[in-house]
This record gives structure tokens, sequence and C-alpha cells, in this order.
């Protein structure tokens, strides 16, 4: 009871003498705090928006231009060319703080030294936008840098030399241009011919065409009229879209998962994980909300966007019957937590301090130790949030609107994350085949009702003490996540710390009020929705067959001695992985960024190309010299380069195709060519997963300090989703997702027991063509694995010395 009477600032009773008031020092001491914390926060972001508003200025700057201006009148010398005259001139006569001759020229000479100082970073940051807009950079091989771009990168660097804040160069970063509409469609062409019979691409040519003439040039007018006017011309439109506006459930549809590392277990220990770890993030959130962390920056000088970090915390998808709402919140003390089917409220600061790991180690194993049970409908109460998004909506507003309900929700939609304790275990096995796709599948979706599917992001922690995150798609990329998720790693595993027994470090504080549990009211008619969008999520999740595996034969350094990039290499392997398990190519999707833009997002790479597809052909063939799947190999991965080096650039294809479907629509417009477009199936959808943005660690050091990346649902009923990561120099992680209702699709089974290389009469399975092995002999099985065996590769990949290698 002693927590519960400090939680209360003052109580009062009413006795025959009147009324007393008794007073908790205790309590009114951490609102004291609180508010001085509150305050600081104020300070520092008004301290920051004036240092960011004058990069690449600073008051030093200023400073220094006043005294050069002030020292060279008392030098008899006019630097001002008369303004300073015209300025004293101009300022009012008569009382006050100009009476005097002497401060009348002070002030004078202030003003134009600010003007001077202003006039300086507008142009500075004019230059720098220029330059920024300069991208020759990316079509340059390594070695073969041209003197402009030299000159380009020292004149970055000095406009940029001092140092960044987060968003210092938000207001110089150029916007997303708009590509012409003839390129557009010439590309478009160029990426359907190799999917397209004749007929049908003739067909398709006569739309484009059509198209291009009659409809595209006042699309065209409107697009440019709102890039003029917006900071981006495709976020919001793409956010509104393509994630707000889908009624579909996020589950399995649009929320994705991020893997913890696999290779090592700092404890075993849930609690104790979980405080390092979620002490980290708040620390993350303290930098950021500082502005602290340093941007990301392209070859170490080229600013990418930083605008999708401000939702990373306190945000919420609040559903609507029509179209969704980011919540986004300045600030929030407290986490939600599910355990059991039931929710809890634990605060995060005790006054104006943040809790120390030790403590929020107590107070969530007080979380796991509590015996009481779920209330009715409690249990499943978070389904909502993975069913359908007008279900949800109507039942918020009907049931969740007033009262204890809306209380406990507000304290989940409000909180700066959610965090699920699991009662199961997961990790990765390299002895259980299984193991890691069963470790994807729990943090994909779990029960379907031990998730929020609507915050940022939800904090999964294993009985085991593995952890995973589950996050919403609407509020940034999973690049974004990963920049979290690498410094939450590296901030527990290399400065917190834990003891010989696997706690965290430190004492922890008993008094500590317990976490408070979250109170519902929730009817029957309220509960057999649960049970209905629950029903729903469950269909979804049981339909998904999610294959992961580690792939360890070789990684990226030895693709980079064969002088070709990576993400090619891998991409150009799924089309062969595709063709072998399909017997036909598809529509494929990579995800690239557009942060080299203001609020710039992801581009589409269309990766099945007319080159990969001959170098495909070309192996199911099994005729070819090797010399000549050599020259395919190169001409395709060059090609696959150059698309996505102009996607990142602005000259992709499918953002202006679907801005100009958006114009259309809001003018009635009719377009077949449009429509057709935007109608074509992902079959391949794929996507590669960033890491090491920053260096929290010395990888080449630590080489087992590995995440596995993470992965989503396939984007189509009959297409796979892919995700991996190239993770270190030796080892690739893949996860490869299918629905198990479609006959045309497998993620895992073996293509031995298949129709074989060529046209297979069913799906042989992708896990398996990407990189099996026979479980009893080891061997590598017939598909890409057996492509890349090491007796295949100095033949086929002949290595070259990495200071020539044409990578990017």
């Amino acid at each position: 009871m002693a927590e519960a009477h400090q939680a209360v600032a003052f109580q009062f009773t009413v006795t025959p003498d009147g009324v007393d008031f008794r007073l908790s020092r205790e309590a009114l001491k951490h609102i004291y705090l609180s508010g001085i914390n509150s305050w600081k926060k104020r300070l520092i972001r008004i301290k920051n928006g004036i240092l960011r508003g004058v990069y690449p200025g600073s008051p030093t700057s200023w400073l220094v231009i006043v005294m050069a201006t002030v020292g060279s009148s008392y030098c008899k010398v006019d630097i001002s060319m008369g303004l300073v005259c015209c300025i004293q001139r101009c300022l009012p006569e008569g009382c006050g703080p100009y009476r005097t001759p002497q401060t009348r020229a002070l002030l004078s000479m202030a003003i134009f030294s600010t003007g001077v100082w202003m006039m300086g970073i507008f142009f500075f940051r004019q230059t720098l936008k220029l330059l920024l807009s300069y991208h020759g950079w990316m079509f340059e091989m390594h070695g073969q840098t041209s003197h402009f771009t030299k000159v380009w990168a020292i004149c970055v660097r000095l406009l940029s030399s001092r140092r960044p804040m987060l968003y210092s160069f938000q207001t110089s970063l150029p916007k997303l241009p708009v590509p012409s509409v003839p390129a557009t469609v010439q590309r478009y062409l160029e990426s359907v011919r190799p999917l397209l019979d004749d007929e049908e691409y003739y067909r398709m040519e006569v739309l484009a065409k059509e198209f291009q003439d009659k409809t595209a040039p006042r699309l065209q007018k409107y697009l440019v009229l709102k890039s003029w006017w917006a900071t981006n011309y495709v976020s919001d439109w793409w956010e509104e879209y393509v994630y707000l506006r889908s009624r579909a459930p996020l589950v399995v549809n649009s929320n994705y998962y991020v893997m913890d590392f696999v290779l090592i277990k700092n404890t075993n220990i849930q609690a104790a994980r979980l405080g390092n770890v979620v002490h980290a993030m708040i620390m993350y959130r303290r930098k950021l909300d500082r502005e602290e962390i340093k941007p990301v920056m392209a070859l170490g000088i080229v600013p990418m966007c930083s605008y999708q970090m401000e939702r990373m915390f306190n945000t919420t998808r609040i559903p609507g019957k029509e179209t969704d709402l980011l919540q986004h919140l300045s600030d929030s003390r407290h986490v939600a937590v599910y355990h059991k089917g039931r929710f809890f409220k634990l605060w995060l600061y005790e006054g104006s301090q943040l809790l120390k790991p030790c403590d929020l180690e107590l107070q969530f194993q007080r979380i796991l130790d509590d015996p009481s049970p779920p209330q009715p409908g409690e249990e499943k109460l978070a389904a909502l949030t993975a069913g359908g998004r007008l279900e949800w909506a109507q039942a918020r507003q009907a049931f969740f609107s007033s009262g204890k309900n809306k209380a406990a929700l507000d304290a989940i939609e409000r909180a700066a994350f959610f965090v699920a304790l699991d009662e199961e275990s997961h990790h990765y096995d390299p002895e259980d085949e299984a193991s890691l796709s069963l470790y994807g599948k729990a943090l994909l979706h779990g029960n379907c009702y031990n998730r929020w599917f609507d915050k940022s992001f939800t904090v999964i922690a294993f009985k085991n003490g593995q952890l995973g995150l589950n996050t919403e798609h609407a509020w940034a990329d999973a690049p974004i996540i990963g920049h979290l998720w690498e410094f939450v790693l590296g901030t527990e595993t290399f400065h917190l710390g834990y003891t010989e027994t696997g706690h965290c470090q430190g004492k922890a504080n008993p008094a500590l009020a317990a976490p408070q549990r979250l109170q519902w009211d929730i009817p029957e008619q309220c509960r057999a929705v649960i049970e209905s969008s629950c029903q729903v999520a469950t269909a979804l999740a049981d339909d998904v067959e999610l294959y992961c595996f580690q792939f360890l034969p070789f990684g990226k350094g030895l693709i980079k001695k064969c002088r070709t990039s990576p993400d090619a290499f891998v991409q150009i392997a799924l089309q062969l992985a595709h063709f072998r398990d399909r017997g036909k190519f598809c529509l494929t999707y990579e995800a690239s960024m557009t942060r080299m833009f203001r609020e710039g997002r992801t581009e589409t790479v269309r990766s099945c190309t007319s080159e990969s597809t001959a170098f495909v052909q070309a192996m199911a063939e099994g005729s070819r010299m090797k010399a000549d799947l050599r020259d395919l190999f190169r001409k395709a991965s060059k090609k696959h380069q150059n698309m996505y080096r102009l996607a990142m650039t602005g000259a992709g294809i499918d953002r202006h195709l679907f801005c100009l479907y958006v114009v259309s629509k809001y003018l009635g417009v009719s377009s077949p060519f449009l429509a057709e477009v935007l109608s074509e199936p992902w079959r391949l959808s794929t996507s590669q997963i960033a890491q090491f943005q920053i260096r929290m660690f010395d990888p080449d050091k630590y080489p087992k300090h590995l995440g596995a990346g993470g992965g989503f649902g396939p984007v189509a009923d009959d297409g796979y989703g892919v995700s991996y990561m190239i993770a270190g120099e030796n080892t690739i992680f893949f996860h490869i997702s299918s629905k198990f209702s479609s006959s045309e699709t497998v993620s895992l089974s073996c293509p031995c027991s298949g129709g074989g290389g060529g046209a297979p009469q069913s799906p042989v399975g992708w896990g398996r063509a990407l990189g099996c092995r026979d479980r009893e002999t080891g061997a590598p099985c017939q598909g890409w694995s057996e492509l890349l065996a090491p007796a295949e590769r100095p033949a086929l990949w002949k290595p070259h010395p990495p200071s020539s290698a044409g990578h990017r």
C-alpha cells in the first residue's frame, strides 16, 4: 500500500473540525521533477530548432561576422559599402535605446551583420542543395572516379563539415524530381518485354502510346504542379493510399518482423533481457528528441532524409471506417505490456529519471509473477488490431469511446511502444532446420492476439530471452527500424551488459510502484467482434508458409571478388530459383530507397529484365559454354545495377505511374493503360535488409554478432515474398513466404523431388532451390546451391582483385 499512497499527490477527509488535507511530499516531488524535465525538453527542442535552422551556419559564425564588421568600423574601413549608415538613418530617433550615436551605430552594424549572416546561410544551403542534386557519382565505377566528382565531393564536405544534427540537412535535400512521361513509359515497356509474348506486348505498346499522347500530358501538369508545392510529390499519397486506406488486416499483409542476434545469446532471463533492451530504446528516443543521432550518410558525405524517424516512438495507427490515422505524441512516459491475456501499464520514469535496467527488470518480473487471470474478453482483445480495419473502427467507436475501456485503450495507444511477453521459447538452432522458420512465424503473427499490430512496433520477448520486433509499415520503412535495432543490440551487448548470473547490472529499487493493471469492461457484443477478428487473422496466419534459412557456402566477400554487386547477384539468383520453381518468369518487385531526396521513401526496381531472363534461360538449357554464361551474367548484373541507381535517383517507373493514377482518379479520367499497370500482381516481391548502418561494434572482430534480418508475408496470393540479408562476408539469410492455399507456390519443398530445372509441372520449392542440402549426405540439392558449389566457383566466377571491383 505504501507504493499506492506515493502515487497520490494529496488526500483529504471531511471531519467535524473541517476538511483535513494530507500532502504526499514524495508525490509532489515527482510532479515537480516531471515538470522540470518537461521544460528541459522544450528548451532543448527550441535550442535544436535554432541550431538546425541556421545550419550550416552557427551562432559562432554570426559572432565572428559582427566582430569583423565592428572591427572594420574602428579601423575606418566600411565593408558594408554604406549600408550600415543607411540602416542607422532608418532607426527611429529620440528616447530609448537609440538615443546615443554609439548605440545606434552598434545596433546598425549588428543588423547588417545578421543580414549578411542570413544571406550566407541561404546561399550555402542553396549551393548544398544544388550539389546534392548531382547523382553522377552513383554511375561511376570504383577506381574510375571523374575529376568532376572529386571536386563535387570536396565541395560537399566543405559545406557540411560542421557536425550536423539529425535533421540539419532536411531543408538542403533536393526535392524528388518528376520524370518525363515518355521516359517512364519507355522504361515500363522495357520492363514487361520479357514477360509478354509478341501479341501481348504489341497490345501494351498501343495502350502506352495512347496514354502518352492523349491522357498523360494533362495528368503530368497536375503532378508537376504538386511537385512545386509539396515537399515530396509521392510520399503523402503513398502513405495514404497504399497503407492507411487499405481495409485489409495488418497481420501478414502489411506488418513485417525483425529478428534478434541468432548466433549468440546474452542471457536466458526474459525480464533481464527486456530491462536492458527497453532502457536502450528509451536512450535512443532521448537521442532522437535531442537530435544527437548522426544522419545516415552515403559514402560518408551524402545525407539521407531522416524525416521517417520522427514517428518511431509514441505512434499508433488509429483505425477509421474509410482511412486510418497515424497518431503521434510528442512524448510518452510508459510502455504497454501484454502477458498471459492481461494488459499492463509500465512507467519508464521515476520523477524525471529514466528507470535503470535493473529497475525495469524488476518491473517486468513483477508482471511475469502476477497470478491474476484475464478479465472477460481481455485475453484476445488485441485480435481487433489483427482483423479487418472497418470492423476494428466500428468496434472502437461502439465499445471503447468512453469509461474504463477508453482509459485503458488510451494507455495502450499513447504508450511509447508495445511489449509482448510470450510464454513459448524460440531460437535459431543450426541443427534444426525448422527452428528459424518457427521463430519467424512467431514474430510475424504470433497467435494473432498477443501483438498490438497498430503500434509503431511491438517488442516481443520469448521465455528463453530471445527477442524480436513486429513493425507497422505505414509510418516508416524497414531501414528506419533497423537503425534503432542496431543501436539497441549494440548498446545492450557492449555497454549495458549482464551479471554472471544473467541479470541486469546494478541493484533494483524494491519501493517502485508495481506496473498498473489495465481495467476493461467488454460486453458480449464486443467479445463476438473480437472472436470474429481473431478467426480472420488466424486464417491468414495459418495460410502462411514461411521458410527461413542461413546460406553458408559463401557471402558478399566472394561476390565482391567477382566484380559483382552482391544485391544484383542475389536478385539474379532469385530469378533463376523462380524459373526452376515455376518454369516461367513473373513481375518482380525489389524495394530501393529514395532517401537522398527530402521525405523520400521507396521506389521499385523491376528486376526481371531481358538480360536476367537471357542468363536464366541459358542456365536452364545446360549446354552453353561457361564463358557465354559469364558474359550473360555480367550483362544482367550491369543492367540491374543501373536500374537500381535510376530508382534511387528519382528516375523509377512505379511511383510516377502510381501518382499519375491518383491524379486520374481525382480528375475522373479513365485510363486503360494505368488501370492495367496498377492491377498487375507482384508475384515475386523482394527486399534486401540493411545492416551496419551505424558502427556500434566491429563486425570483423565480432563475426557472430549477426541478426538474421527479417521478413514479410507474400504480396500476391499466388506469389512469394523474399527478404534477404547479406550478413557479413560469408553468410546470407533468406526469409521466403508463400501461401499454403495456393497450388502455384511452395516455400520449402526440394526441387529434386519436382520436375527439375526446366519447366516443372508443379512448384518445386524456393527455399531448397536457393540453398538446401540433403539432410543425410549434406550435399547441395539440384538448385542454385549446385550452381555455386565450390567446385564450380573458380571456373564460372573467376575472382578479381578487390581494388578493381565494379560493385557500388
